[in-house]
């Protein structure tokens, strides 16, 4: 009997390891083509992931705001603040040596943020077309399936390719073209182009998330027989998501009662603050620097001084561009939609492996990621193959960052894409969950900041050698070339020319 009973408990305890590592197939595609009764009533039930796995929004503040109640991570806060004002200090003294006067003039950003008129009508026909084109489509999908009975599949083939096509050329194409056309400085560009992919998740995620509930809808058999409209979304719901803090379409969020104006007042100051911070770290720290060593051979030595050099400024920016975007702006929205959900990041800076930093640095793309592509991409393999689901995210998310930072910069340098691919992928393996222990975030950080470094490094070397060393008519081997590999030997030429 002793015997019996603990073969019974062993299976009984195999069957539970078992059934906690089972997961619901995630919700089917946008658009997706019917199917029969007998298939749709067996599916029915898993066009919609169960509410437990999928994407929980509750009422939470950001992490940054618990800290800075507390005075120790408060005065790392103050620390900085004394830098920005260090960095102003200098900038004014050097300015008064120099020019015998203070110069209170500020180029870098003026020429940075040129074309805003431009750049506004841009956003609101981008925003225009999401608002109209995703929403009116589901809704001509959704109300004209009956009269498609005989072919529904192919209804659903139609207005799909149309809504890719809308993806494509309408939110892809003609802002990228306008950029291009105009030739806009960069944070002007920067602007845009980010817009242009914060609204195409959009668009994905609100479609992604109504197609479901639409197919679930038709298959109920009361519906079908009482012949009541299909659920719609509310346009209401759908403008409140398109300017909402997140990348999941809900039709409801957890809302604050009130809006702390003072609150959102602070968090746009202090992205402007950090907009400053960051012009002061690139006048002092990278443009002198980066000015003269574009002109210089390009060779190991000097790789490596500048990639070392560039760690700090790389590094400053790194925390500039957290603290302003996903702490300030993001908060700032969510307080005056009074979205309650802050979960914007969480506590990246304690990580001891890339993958925990992967999920917690960007929880709103991180979500939209493993929701719709990771997710999406075992439901299509039937969860077979998690390693290509992964490789799947990486790249999408490499070939996304890529394509900001080559129309932004105006040249294709795949540095960062190399990082995501190579280094990324690898470390990703190497310093996976089960690293634990403060050697480990030693680690993290190192390379973190190495890779900062390398990225300044690199791009603005080559953003100063596509300015002193332009080809009038230069050929597509040259344009995959990265030109401050060459420009020297350019300059060179062009001297010895001029002295002839």
């Amino acid at each position: 009997m002793r015997q019996v009973d603990s073969q019974v408990l062993e299976l009984i305890d195999r069957l539970i390891e078992d059934s906690s590592s089972l997961e619901p197939a995630p919700t089917q595609a946008a658009f997706s083509p019917s199917f029969p009764d007998k298939q749709r009533s067996k599916l029915g039930k898993h066009l919609q992931p169960p509410h437990s796995q999928s994407k929980q929004f509750v009422s939470r503040r950001s992490l940054l705001d618990e800290l800075f109640e507390v005075n120790h991570i408060r005065t790392i806060y103050h620390m900085f603040i004394a830098l920005l004002i260090l960095f102003i200090l200098s900038t004014l003294v050097v300015d008064f040596i120099d020019e015998g006067r203070l110069v209170l003039e500020f180029d870098l950003l003026v020429y940075a943020f040129g074309q805003l008129p431009l750049v506004g009508t841009t956003w609101i026909c981008m925003f225009l077309s999401v608002l109209t084109v995703p929403y009116g489509l589901l809704q001509l999908w959704a109300l004209h399936r009956s009269r498609f009975s005989s072919h529904p599949g192919l209804w659903s083939l139609l207005l799909g390719s149309v809504f890719l096509l809308y993806q494509a050329l309408g939110l892809g194409f003609l802002p990228t073209y306008v950029v291009l056309i105009h030739s806009m400085p960069p944070a002007s560009c920067f602007i845009v182009i980010l817009e242009q992919v914060r609204l195409m998740m959009k668009a994905h995620s609100f479609v992604r998330e109504n197609v479901p509930k639409v197919l679930a809808a038709a298959a109920d058999s009361h519906s079908r027989r009482t012949g009541a409209a299909p659920v719609l979304p509310h346009f209401g719901h759908y403008l409140y998501f398109l300017f909402a803090p997140t990348l999941i379409y809900r039709d409801h969020y957890p809302r604050n009662p009130v809006i702390r104006w003072s609150y959102v007042t602070t968090k746009l100051l202090q992205v402007l603050g950090c907009l400053f911070y960051a012009y002061y770290v690139f006048v002092r720290l990278c443009i002198p620097q980066f000015r003269s060593i574009s002109l210089q051979m390009f060779d190991p030595r000097a790789l490596v001084l500048c990639v070392f050099n560039s760690i700090l400024p790389g590094a400053l920016v790194l925390f500039l561009a957290f603290f302003a975007f996903l702490h300030c702006w993001l908060n700032a929205f969510a307080e005056m939609l009074r979205f309650a959900d802050r979960m914007f990041y969480k506590d990246w800076w304690n990580s001891t492996s890339f993958a925990n930093y992967y999920r917690t640095w960007n929880v709103v793309v991180h979500d939209w990621l493993f929701y719709y592509v990771y997710r999406d991409f075992l439901w299509l393999s039937q969860r077979r193959f998690r390693t290509a689901a992964m490789l799947l995210v990486f790249t999408v998310s490499a070939v996304v960052h890529e394509y900001i930072l080559a129309v932004c910069f105006g040249f294709l340098y795949p540095v960062l894409f190399c990082l995501f691919m190579c280094f990324g992928m690898m470390f990703n393996f190497v310093l996976h969950d089960r690293r634990k222990g403060p050697i480990w975030n030693i680690i993290m950080w190192t390379a973190l900041f190495l890779g900062q470094g390398v990225i300044i490094c690199l791009y603005s070397q080559e953003w100063y050698a596509q300015r002193y060393c332009p080809l009038l008519e230069p050929s597509f081997l040259e344009l995959l070339t990265p030109r401050s590999w060459s420009c020297h030997l350019l300059r060179d030429i062009k001297t010895d020319a001029d002295r002839l």
